[in-house]
């Protein structure tokens, strides 16, 4: 066994004469073990929290969504329709088409998307769950679901016939409009379902029949705004936005859900570093106590050193005692904090012992990427803290 090692572990199972030694080293080892407790159940917390925001928007939005790159639509050939049915990892795929338009009712007018869907949607997409009242539209209808938002605000319910639920469309075009007739396409739909996922998003859509919409628009039968496709396997979207671009000559600009939600996935990942930050700043003060615990180590030990350092042993030897000492005493303390934290994130995760509400536990996420950033932040802390004290072992000092 290294020598340097051997006494490293003979010092740290020994405990000292000097009583205050060892309430200093209870104190660093106990710092270490709840500090890296806290931080991995904070970390769990937080992951928790981004995959409980995150699945709002998940009900919304699609594994991978291709637009086009030059302009509002596209055209989908008979030909690129049977190759996207044979594409390796794409489950089901769906054609849209999107478009801000005027809804009025009852005197109340909303400007938001109306967004026509086929009847693959539902596969792709897993909207039709967060409806809550009424039902999904059935295709080839002027049936629409509108989220909850538009409904107050309008105050619009299910198949309510007091009053038309209007939708206006800009005509494309060049020329004088001489009268209202000649600026927009209209239509009246038929509310048949409301759904509700967040404030905003019950804002964002109205939902319809794709031909409906493409009528309103006066888009050919294959002129759709995008694609939308549900994955087999995450593993498999880089293959399929190969294929994606093969397919349309790269006419197609094709984001996966995280570019979706870019702003949202930045924030989200921001708080996170934030929190990890401030964890490990906490951490590095507790540290402290292991630097100090370390070198009021050394001078007890004072004469041991110089009696080895008589015998021959070198000084970066005897350095590297106390830097492992150090080290073994975070990388112990870290994996025992590690136990605790799962034990306490595994608890809640599966048993859900501190609720919100009555309903809603508080979400946490138990990831192995989550104990490799603590055991690998309170290891190399440690070791920083343990060449720091280690450092204090000098010729000077023994000689």
């Amino acid at each position: 066994m290294n020598f340097s090692l051997y006494i490293a572990q003979r010092y740290l199972k020994s405990a000292s004469k000097n009583n205050a030694i060892n309430i200093i080293n209870r104190i660093a080892s106990l710092g270490i073990i709840f500090g890296a407790a806290a931080l991995f159940i904070v970390l769990s917390v937080f992951s928790g929290l981004i995959d409980f925001s995150l699945s709002f928007s998940n009900s919304i939005d699609p594994d991978l969504k291709a637009s086009s790159t030059f302009g509002k639509s596209f055209f989908i050939s008979k030909e690129q329709n049977a190759q996207l049915k044979k594409i390796d990892g794409v489950a089901a795929y769906s054609a849209i088409v999107e478009e801000r338009v005027l809804f009025v009712f009852d005197g109340k007018e909303q400007v938001t998307v109306l967004k026509g869907v086929d009847a693959e949607f539902n596969i792709v997409n897993a909207i039709k769950k967060s409806v809550f009242n009424g039902q999904w539209l059935a295709p080839n209808t002027s049936q629409v679901v509108i989220g909850a938002g538009i409904s107050q605000k309008l105050s619009v319910g299910v198949l309510d016939y007091n009053n038309p639920f209007e939708v206006y469309v800009p005509r494309a075009g060049k020329g004088d409009i001489q009268q209202q007739e000649d600026a927009f396409n209209k239509t009246v739909l038929t509310p048949i379902g409301i759904y509700s996922i967040t404030e905003e998003l019950d804002m964002k859509y109205v939902f319809c029949d794709l031909q409906q919409a493409q009528l309103l628009l006066d888009f050919k039968p294959n002129q759709v705004s995008g694609i939308e496709l549900k994955l087999k396997s995450p593993n498999d979207e880089a293959q399929v936005i190969r294929k994606l671009q093969s397919i349309f000559n790269q006419k197609l600009t094709i984001k996966n859900r995280a570019q979706l939600n870019d702003a949202l996935y930045k924030m989200l990942n921001t708080e996170n570093m934030a929190v990890y930050l401030i964890f490990t700043l906490v951490i590095i003060i507790v540290l402290f106590n292991l630097v100090g615990a370390l070198i009021m180590m050394i001078l007890e030990k004072k004469n041991n050193l110089k009696t080895l350092y008589c015998l021959g042993v070198e000084v970066k030897d005897l350095r590297k005692i106390f830097l492992l000492q150090g080290t073994l005493l975070s990388t112990i303390g870290g994996i025992i904090g590690l136990l605790i934290g799962s034990i306490v994130v595994l608890a809640q995760q599966y048993f859900q012992l501190i609720m919100i509400t009555s309903t809603l536990a508080y979400p946490v996420n138990f990831t192995f990427q989550n104990v490799v950033i603590v055991f690998l932040t309170i290891t190399s802390l440690g070791f920083l803290a343990s060449l720091i004290a280690s450092s204090r072992v000098t010729k000077r000092l023994l000689e």
